[in-house]
This record gives structure tokens, C-alpha cells and sequence, in this order.
């Protein structure tokens, strides 16, 4: 069948610049934890040996005699030193007479990125000699008594050329990067937003944060999980990809209101922005329906986003999945931005021969005028009543180029939607804003099919969700006989062309949910012979959200990357570059484990690493151009 889009309109105003996803310098963090803290800025300060930290100090502090821990970020001319901790920088002073010559010492030689301790007297700059680029610029330290607390070998890169690093080298030396402003950003803001949504759901809710276990068995379909080994001849465990089947017997049990940040594995192998373990917040009630969810999770990112943002404003527009296909050409589409592009004819053939490349499918330009007139080849093959429908249906405007391929109609739209993003590409390398990613839009994608054919076999059929996923109460009917054609009660949240979660309400019934497993999926309903078991036992309606943690940090920080907001997070292959896991495990160590395996035929150990971390390399940098413009 064939399909239409209006891609293109002229854009008249251009809004300069397109604007980079920057993560905020150190003194938007100064920023952040004061607003968030202002009136717990001594806590800071509780249990150690300073009295304060380097980026609380101000005029008011002047005269006062304080302590100081911190690491040298800079030194010159062996007059002043810029001391740096997690709050900001301060700049100390270094003593030049006699009497103070150990101390001018230690300062001098100490290398950089060396801990010292320092204890002098808050006093004004001289004038002329502020800095209004830092939030302590118009003061600094008179050092009287300094200490070495640790010194600093070589470093392997210096940790203010955070984004001149590539992300191997910096997930090798973890640690370091860690130092840097915008990771002590990207992780202190997430631990904020962590903490208010606990406060929001615990405190002002009545939920109860339940901890499930990480040690399972093998569920029927979804991600593949990775295995376990037991000590019991051929059996094993199984990390689970969620706490999906914990979180409904826990509704079974009473407990109504349940949350979880939960730790979460799949072995999705190299996937981009996915990491083979992460965090999710995850979420069940009991007796609730798909509107009281999605007020719920509105009203949790309300109260949990962070101070320097734009605040959010609820209700989410919401939007059914065959609109965002028909629409977007996707079932997370990105409505920063609409159709109004600005481009060249040699475009048009770059979009074509993308199109070809990467789907095998034939995409043609279609430019029509309003009046009805046009210049492609293809208006020559249109009647003038079929233009005129044409325009009508599209609401073409002056100027106005439609593109047309043909085929299966969720192909179609695929290769639409991603020629949609290629153009947003195109255009912001130009300079056009589109996507500014401080820009926040959000949309819930509602009434997904319930089902879907196998990619392997479409006579049959897999979850579009999970298996547990109720039917729409309007398509109950067709689950017994067209199954392929019922809605779902399942719902996604978007945000800015991403998916950061899903849910769904759950078949409380223990027949339809046997029914389910057994007729329409061809599953082993043994391997859930328990929770069956428990919906017999008066499983009460009920339903639930998982947040994806990491990627809802990632676009609110502005990071390039999800590894950007996880602390030690794993490479685009799933390796600790830093400790070279996986590693190799001794046969000692195997052989309660009742299993054997195959080494590779290179022995040595140092070799293996290093040929890891020379293909890590390569891989994250060719990562790094592949995602730089589609996630901004």
C-alpha cells in the first residue's frame, strides 16, 4: 500500500545557532546544590576535618579562619593555586616570606591533582584582581599552615579536557573522570531527582520500597538474560531483566503500593545507549487503571525535576501508537519539532539513496503547489483530482514537498521516520535549531497492539510488551479469535524522540493469563506455574511503570551518552574496561560449578586485555559519531 508524508515547508525564521548538549560547567553545579540545599550547606561539613567547603565561601566569610580539603586543579607563577572539591573552586594564596617557607614549599612541589589540606584566613581580592567567572572570584585564601595529604603521580590526561577524552580512555581511568565538573554534575543531579522521587512516592503516597531478588529462573520470552551457574549439576539462575513478575505477586500479597530503583540485566550484546546492566524506577498499584498510572508518574517527574530546569507542565499530551506511526513513522517520536525544514534537490537524492541503502526501499519526492501545479516527475502520473486530494489530505502548503514510498505499511512509516530524523540531522549541521536540549516534551504512546508477528515466523506471534500485559477492555473479544488485531492496555512515556518507560495493567486472571501463555504464545506455562498459581489465590486488578533511570538523567543533563550518568558504567560491548571484566576464572574455581569451558586459543593474559581494550577503542569511537546527533 502506499504512503504520503508532509515533510517539508520553507522555514522562514532561523534561530541561529543550533545549540550543543553541553553539560553545565562547575559553576552551574555551585548553582544546583545551592538551590537544592540552602538551608543544609554545613551538613556539607559534618564528621570532617574542614570547616567548609571550596565553593561555599563568599565576602560574608571574610576575616574568618578556615580549613580547607581539596585537590590542586591549577598553580601559577608559584603565586596562587586553585584548590578544587566537589562544590567549586577557590583560589588560595601562596606565602612568599621566610617564615612560611616549608609551607610555600609543599605548595609549590606538590604535582597537580595532588590532595592537600590547607588552613588560612578568608580575605579580599585585590581590587581589580576579581573574577567574575567564579562564584568565589572575589575572594581568596591566606594560607598559614598547609598539609600533603596524598600526592599525585603523572596523570593520563588532565581531568578539566573532559570532552577532548575519548570515552575508552575515560571509562579505563573511571576514577579520574569522575573528578570532572560535569560528572559531578550528571551523578549529583541524579541522586537529587533519586531522592525526591522516593520522598514523592514514599512519604506523600503511601508506597513501599520492597527490594526483590537478583538470583531468579528463566522467564519465557522478552530480553535474553544472562545465566548463573548453581552448585547443583545443570541447573541455573537467572539475573532477571525486570522485577516484573516480583512486583505482581507482591500486588497478590497485599502490598498495594509498591516502588522500587531497581537493578535491572539483559545480554543485549552491543546495542547503542543500552548497557547490559541498569536502573530502573520501578512502580505497581493496586486497583488502578491506565489514567491513575500516568497522573501517578506526571506528578512523580513534577515533584522530582530538578531546580535549574524549566518546570514541567501537566497533563502529557498523549497520543495512540497508530497515530505516531502514521504521524512520526515511529512509536517514540520526537515533537520538538514539527515538519518545517528548508532543503536542497541534492538532498532529495541523499534521502533516496538512504533509503535504499539502509531499508531496501524506494523513497520519491513529490513537490506540489498549492494552485495544483508541479515540478516532479511523479505530478505527471497524478490526475488533477488526486492532486487536489492530495492537497487536501496532506494540507499542503506553498512550497511543500511530500515524500512517497510504498510496501508493508510499518516498514513504510520506519523508513519514513527515520528519513524525518536524517533531515533533523541535515539541518541542525546547518545551523537550523530543531532539537534543543533544553527542551523538554514529553507524550504518552497509548493502545499499542497487544501482539506482534515474529520477525522468524509471522504466522505466529510474540508480545508486543510481556506476556502479563491486559488486552484492551474494548478488544477482549477478538483475544479468542483474531488475537493479532487486539489493543493493549499497555502505555509508553516519551521524551524528545526517546522511550524513558513503559507499563502496562496486568491480566489479574489466572485463566486468560494461562490462556495467553499457552494458546496464543506456545509458551512453556510450567515455567510459570507459580505466578498462575498465585492469580488463582485472588490476584487483585492491577498495574504498573518502570522509568528508565539512566536515560531520563542523560536527556535531563544534557550528556551525550547514558555511560555519562552512571558511575562506572559498562563499554558499548559490555566490558569494566578499568578492571578488564569479564576476566578469565581459574578451573578451581569452575569445577563446583559442574560446567566446562572452551578457552580461546591466545593464553597469554596481558595480550587478551589489550587486544580488548584496542577493539573497545575503536568501537566507542565509532559509537561516538554514531550517536552524536541522534540523541542530543
Amino acid at each position: 500500500m502506499s504512503f504520503l508524508w508532509r515533510l517539508c515547508q520553507t522555514y522562514r525564521s532561523w534561530s541561529g545557532p543550533i545549540g550543543k548538549a553541553t553539560t553545565p560547567p562547575l559553576g552551574s553545579l555551585n548553582r544546583y546544590l545551592t538551590l537544592s540545599t540552602q538551608k543544609r550547606t554545613s551538613d556539607f561539613n559534618s564528621f570532617v576535618v574542614r570547616t567548609n567547603t571550596c565553593g561555599e565561601l563568599r565576602s560574608s566569610h571574610l576575616g574568618q579562619e578556615v580549613t580547607l580539603c581539596g585537590w590542586i586543579q591549577y598553580r601559577r607563577q608559584s603565586l596562587f593555586l586553585i584548590l578544587r572539591d566537589f562544590h567549586g573552586l577557590i583560589q588560595v594564596v601562596i606565602p612568599q616570606d621566610e617564615s612560611a617557607a616549608s609551607v610555600k614549599k609543599l605548595l609549590c612541589e606538590a604535582p597537580i591533582e595532588s590532595v592537600v589540606q590547607v588552613t588560612g584566613t578568608v580575605i579580599s581580592r585585590p581590587a581589580g584582581q576579581e573574577n567574575p567567572k567564579m562564584p568565589t572570584g572575589e575572594i581568596e585564601i591566606k594560607v598559614k599552615t598547609a598539609e600533603l595529604l596524598n600526592s599525585c603521580k603523572k596523570l593520563p590526561f588532565e581531568i578539566k579536557d573532559f570532552m577532548k577524552k575519548t570515552e575508552a580512555l575515560r571509562m579505563k581511568y573511571r576514577y579520574l573522570d569522575l573528578r570532572s565538573s560535569q560528572m559531578q554534575y550528571n551523578l549529583r543531579l541524579r541522586s537529587q531527582m533519586v531522592m525526591k522521587m522516593r520522598e514523592y512516592l514514599c512519604n506523600l503516597h503511601g508506597f513501599v520500597d520492597i527490594e526483590t531478588p537478583t538470583l531468579f529462573k528463566k522467564t519465557p520470552g522478552g530480553a535474553k538474560e544472562f545465566v548463573v551457574p548453581s552448585r547443583e549439576p545443570g541447573k541455573f539462575y537467572s539475573l532477571p531483566q525486570s522485577p516484573q513478575q516480583f512486583k505482581q505477586l507482591l500486588m497478590v500479597g497485599g502490598f498495594d503500593r509498591y516502588f522500587q530503583i531497581a537493578r535491572c540485566y539483559r545480554d543485549e550484546g552491543s546495542r547503542p545507549e543500552r548497557q547490559p546492566e541498569f536502573t530502573q524506577v520501578d512502580i505497581e498499584m493496586s486497583f488502578v487503571d491506565q489514567a491513575g498510572i500516568q497522573k501517578l508518574i506526571e506528578g512523580l517527574l513534577q515533584y522530582s525535576w530538578p531546580k535549574d530546569k524549566n518546570p514541567l507542565t501537566i497533563p502529557f499530551p498523549s497520543m495512540t501508537y497508530a497515530e505516531a506511526l502514521d504521524s512520526y513513522g515511529t512509536d517514540k517520536p520526537d515533537t520538538r519539532f514539527g515538519m518545517k525544514k528548508y532543503l536542497k534537490s541534492k538532498d532529495f537524492e541523499a534521502f533516496k539513496k538512504f533509503a535504499v541503502n539502509h531499508f531496501n526501499q524506494e523513497v520519491s519526492p513529490l513537490f506540489l503547489k498549492t494552485s495544483g501545479s508541479g515540478t516532479s516527475p511523479l505530478t505527471k502520473l497524478l490526475r488533477e483530482e488526486e492532486k487536489s486530494a492530495l492537497i487536501s489530505l496532506m494540507k499542503v502548503q506553498e512550497e511543500d514537498v511530500l515524500l512517497l514510498t510504498a510496501g508493508d505499511h510499518k516498514k513504510a512509516c520506519s523508513v519514513l521516520g527515520k528519513l524525518r530524523l536524517e533531515c533533523a540531522d541535515l539541518l541542525e549541521a546547518r545551523g537550523i535549531v530543531l532539537r534543543d536540549p533544553a527542551v523538554f516534551h514529553f507524550l504518552w504512546v497509548v493502545e499499542f497492539p497487544l501482539f506482534l508477528p515474529k520477525e522468524e515466523d509471522p504466522r505466529e506471534l510474540e508480545s508486543a510488551h510481556h506476556p502479563f500485559t491486559a488486552p484492551h477492555p474494548g478488544d477482549i473479544h477478538l483475544l479468542y479469535t483474531e488475537p493479532e488485531k487486539v489493543r493493549s492496555q499497555h502505555y509508553d512515556l516519551v521524551l524528545n524522540g526517546s522511550e524513558i518507560g513503559g507499563g502496562s495493567i496486568r491480566i489479574h486472571n489466572a485463566e486468560q493469563q494461562q490462556y495467553v501463555l499457552e494458546a496464543v504464545l506456545k509458551e512453556d506455562v510450567k515455567l510459570l506455574s507459580h505466578l498462575l498459581q498465585a492469580l488463582d489465590f485472588g490476584a487483585p486488578p492491577h498495574g504498573g511503570i518502570a522509568l528508565g533511570l539512566d536515560r531520563l538523567v542523560c536527556l535531563v543533563a544534557g550528556a551525550p551518552s547514558i555511560r555519562d550518568v552512571i558511575a562506572f558504567p559498562k563499554s558499548f560491548r559490555g566490558h569494566d574496561l578499568m578492571s578488564s571484566a569479564p576476566d578469565y576464572v581459574s578451573p578451581e574455581d569452575i569445577e563446583p560449578y559442574h560446567i566446562q569451558v572452551k578457552r580461546p586459543e591466545v593464553t597469554d593474559r596481558k595480550d587478551v586485555r589489550s587486544v580488548i581494550c584496542e577493539t573497545e577503542s575503536s568501537e566507542e569511537s565509532g559509537l561516538l559519531s554514531l550517536t552524536k546527533t541522534k540523541n542530543p
